[in-house]
């Protein structure tokens, strides 16, 4: 796949694409970074960074730093840019979710889904409308389960202790630094929860914050100031630890 200023297709590793997501979450931010500060917002080395910088035909990071100033600023010149539809996209996704290490966390999580009596689910923006649509598909074989539109709006700190242990919150967010999602989960560790991520990189702080993430890598792109990062794959895991969560409740009537 092509990459911010490059015009050629680029071959990452799992730890470059984190790289890469957070850098095209954070372009503003990252070309005023020192190299240390990028490494260390993306949990590696500094040579790491150099050589992912060599991908992009920089002999260093100031270079990098320099070519992406550049590619932002055409990003002003042309904000209602967006990108061609591209199927080989949700292609690699699909995929991926085929192997073994993919199909084990969906089943990790679908276990906890289950065993949970209270299902809350939050996102915000785009990722606020995908939780309501989770929530309502999950209300069919669940008893409670709820999206959050307003954390304030919910008794969560009046939560019987009966429910310690028995509520999974599931959070939604592409970047996974949205700040109003992070308010949330933190609102719900008074309690004995468990919090499962959905975000498109594992190396971010509400993927290091949840018990446990499906990360599932796809472009970011941003129209202007939003976000219009594609949530196809996102609906796909929905709906296949919904199916998971469905048959185990199944099996465990018979």
């Amino acid at each position: 796949m092509s990459l911010l200023f490059l015009d050629k297709k680029v071959d990452l590793n799992p730890t470059e694409k984190n790289i890469y997501y957070y850098i095209k979450s954070h372009l503003n931010k990252v070309v005023y970074m020192r190299i240390k500060e990028l490494a260390e917002a993306n949990h590696v080395s500094t040579s790491t960074i150099l050589r992912f910088c060599r991908k992009f035909d920089c002999q260093g990071f100031s270079d990098f730093k320099l070519r992406l100033k550049y590619y932002l600023n055409d990003m002003k010149y042309h904000p209602s840019t967006i990108q061609n539809y591209d199927e080989t996209i949700y292609l690699d996704f699909l995929i991926k979710s085929r192997n073994q290490e993919f199909k084990n966390k969906l089943e990790t999580v679908a276990k906890m889904l289950s065993q949970a009596e209270l299902l809350f689910f939050a996102g915000y923006g785009t990722s606020a409308i995908i939780a309501e649509y989770a929530a309502t598909l999950f209300s069919r074989i669940h008893n409670f389960s709820f999206s959050i539109k307003d954390p304030t709006n919910y008794p969560i700190y009046t939560l019987p202790d009966y429910f310690n242990g028995k509520v999974c919150l599931v959070v939604f967010s592409v970047s996974g630094q949205n700040a109003e999602v992070l308010e949330i989960m933190e609102r719900f560790r008074v309690h004995d929860i468990q919090i499962i991520s959905i975000t498109n990189t594992s190396l971010s702080k509400i993927a290091h914050l949840s018990d446990i993430n499906i990360p599932y890598y796809i472009n970011e792109e941003m129209y202007q100031d939003s976000n219009v990062t594609s949530q196809l794959p996102v609906i796909s895991i929905i709906e296949s630890l919904f199916k998971l969560v469905y048959n185990k409740k199944q099996m465990k009537a018979k």
